[in-house]
């Protein structure tokens, strides 16, 4: 189970529902560090997930601070959609 959570003391709430992943939406980079620090001493340890205002700046400093999973919306935001369409007929 997946929880999103905004702020710190959410992730205290995640941290004790045992959720196994954590979003950390939004997060400054040092609010993001103190997350991190935290969640090292739970066992079993929840994959700690940054997401909210990535760019390629900050990729290297995340992944240095030690978070598991990087998610970067900015992949799709903008991507073109697609017109498909799928007919049935019964024969």
């Amino acid at each position: 189970v997946e929880v999103e959570v905004a702020n710190l003391t959410q992730l205290e709430e995640a941290i004790g529902a045992g959720a196994d992943v954590i979003m950390l939406d939004n997060f400054s980079d040092a609010d993001t560090k103190t997350a991190v620090d935290r969640v090292k001493s739970c066992v079993p340890r929840p994959l700690i997930e940054a997401s909210g205002g990535i760019t390629l700046e900050r990729i290297r400093l995340l992944a240095e601070i030690g978070v598991d999973v990087i998610s970067v919306g900015a992949l799709t935001h903008s991507a073109p959609a697609a017109d498909i369409s799928l007919e049935l007929s019964i024969a």
